[in-house]
């Protein structure tokens, strides 16, 4: 598996090392200085990138940890542990939807989703994957919805995480929330008030627009009727995929979360939505309908199959949506280029309540099938950890926007000179 345009060396590094590659070689200490590096070309990044943590020298939090504690607060004492859209996590951390892709589909997603259990991490399930794989009720099946669902539950602590299975327009034909509501291994689920309903609006790979696989020519037969299919390689193996990315209006939307919360009334309801110019109306309108979490997939994000133009062109990147949403009235989700505990803080900072891995979490377990994800998230979370005690805070919650610095802000720290005429 290879992932073009992403960190994959280093995320790689991490599936690998754990927490130690939060550092430089350790063969390095002791013989070699450190510092910035400009030497070389300017990494490719976004905004949310090129941002930077700012920490103040006055740090009145960590005096109150200091006087609870009974002595200095050190990075160990920052807690983790939050709740993501109605469940218990031990991170601000979750398993983003990989699809129907192939590689989405394969046993990575079920090594991906018991790891993702034994960490205590919520878990997104893609849509199209019952139309286009089945359901799969054959106890042996390696994957499919049902393995990752029994792979996520025999790893799992009771009391953290939970499931979330993700509903397209094609997925609403198959009626996939109502087998998974309706199914004895979904219960104990239900039963631990884990599981939860995520209707998708769109994705960042490819806003506007459904779901985009490659099957091959007998898989694309058996669900002609289901999706549409274009041949654009005649010579090929592969036939064109395209799902519905269903239509919205903000009176839609808010009927579809009533008409969620009224038919699976033991569910959380999740909504997904793309990085679009209205980013900011479409999140207070699923709020306001009673949703327990809103995604946002900034332009950055994506593990799915997707055209060119709107890999590099279309969509707002991360940073935008979440200023645009400013102050969340509820809990927010931020997903797009996520790996490492830097830009994990600065999208916690700027409202987000916890970040999703995607590509990074397939490249993880790619790298090592039993461990890869827990290590990559190890370091993620050690990172956490670090900066957010170097901010002189100590929970995520904690964050705000004036923990980040963009360049070329406007600079609203009143200067000396002023602050004393």
């Amino acid at each position: 598996m290879r992932a073009g345009g992403f960190p994959e060396k280093q995320v790689r590094a991490r599936a690998l090392g754990g927490a130690a590659e939060a550092f430089p070689p350790v063969e390095t200490y002791g013989h070699e200085v450190f510092g910035q590096d400009t030497s070389g070309p300017d990494p490719r990044g976004d905004e949310l990138d090129a941002a930077r943590l700012v920490p103040p020298v006055f740090m009145p939090l960590r005096l109150e940890k200091l006087i609870d504690l009974g002595r200095e607060p050190l990075q160990s004492d920052v807690d983790l542990r939050t709740t993501i859209g109605g469940f218990s996590s031990a991170l601000p951390v979750f398993l983003s939807a990989f699809g129907s892709t192939r590689i989405g589909s394969s046993e990575v997603s079920v090594a991906a989703s018991r790891q993702a259990g034994a960490l205590g991490i919520p878990m997104v399930i893609g849509e199209n994957v019952v139309p286009v794989t089945g359901y799969r009720r054959d106890p042996s099946a390696t994957t499919g919805m049902l393995a990752r669902l029994r792979a996520y539950l025999d790893a799992a602590d009771p009391s953290l995480g939970g499931v979330v299975v993700q509903q397209s327009t094609e997925d609403a034909d198959a009626e996939v929330w109502n087998l998974v509501y309706s199914d004895p291994a979904a219960e104990p689920l239900l039963a631990g008030g884990r599981l939860g309903f995520e209707l998708k609006v769109g994705q960042g790979a490819k806003p506007g627009l459904g779901g985009l696989t490659v099957l091959d020519r007998a898989t694309a037969a058996r669900v002609s009727e289901q999706f549409a299919l274009d041949d654009l390689w005649s010579q090929g193996p592969g036939v064109l995929r395209s799902g519905s990315p269903g239509t919205f209006t903000d009176e839609i939307l808010r009927q579809q979360i009533r008409f969620m919360r009224n038919n699976f009334p033991r569910a959380r309801i999740w909504v997904k939505l793309h990085p679009g110019r209205d980013v900011a109306q479409a999140a207070a309108c699923a709020w306001e309908a009673g949703a327990d979490a809103v995604t946002v997939d900034g332009a950055e994000g994506g593990t799915g199959w997707a055209p060119r133009a709107f890999l590099d062109h279309v969509g707002l990147p991360l940073a935008e949506c979440l200023r645009r949403i400013g102050s969340p009235a509820g809990c927010l989700l931020a997903t797009g280029r996520v790996w490492e505990g830097v830009r994990a803080v600065k999208a916690l900072a700027l409202g987000a309540t916890a970040v999703g891995l995607g590509r990074a979490a397939l490249t993880a377990v790619d790298a090592d099938p039993e461990h890869g994800l827990r290590r990559l998230v190890e370091c993620l979370a050690f990172e956490v950890q670090l900066l957010t005690s170097a901010l002189g805070k100590y929970t995520p919650a904690a964050l705000s926007g004036e923990d980040v610095w963009f360049p070329g802000a406007a600079d609203t720290v009143p200067r000396l000179r002023e602050s004393l005429t």
